[in-house]
């Protein structure tokens, strides 16, 4: 059974950090596309960040780089996202997402992965 499961949602002040887990099973962890979209209320689901194992591609939406940070640790079948300097536009559900392609491709897949996580809501305050 394939499983996806989120962790470290919750509250910050604008300017804070917060660190999001992704913790997979069911599946080749190397072989997939693991990473994070966000939806915000009354907004479309938004590609954030990316990381292939198997080569160490990542990728990120340009309002988030150089503030967040994304990771694997293929022993724990783990994908973090570490997000510092928050914003209020940061706020929303962060799902958990695989699927076989490019890290290139992620922001186009916003509703097609493979495999989901149920979300973790992010809030931030200003």
């Amino acid at each position: 059974e394939v499983q996806l499961v989120e962790s470290g949602g919750g509250s910050a002040q604008a300017g804070g950090s917060l660190r999001l887990s992704c913790t997979t099973s069911g599946f080749t962890f190397e072989d997939y596309t693991i990473g994070w979209f966000r939806q915000a209320p009354g907004k479309e689901r938004e590609g954030v960040s990316c990381i292939r194992s198997r080569d160490g591609n990542i990728y990120y939406t340009d309002s988030v780089k150089g503030r967040f940070t994304i990771s694997s640790d293929p022993a724990k079948n783990t994908v973090y996202l570490q997000m510092n300097s928050l914003k209020s536009e940061d706020t929303g559900v962060y799902y958990c997402g695989a699927g076989l392609l490019e890290v290139a491709g992620w922001p186009h897949y916003r509703y097609g992965m493979d495999y989901w996580g149920k979300g973790t809501l992010i809030t931030v305050s200003s």
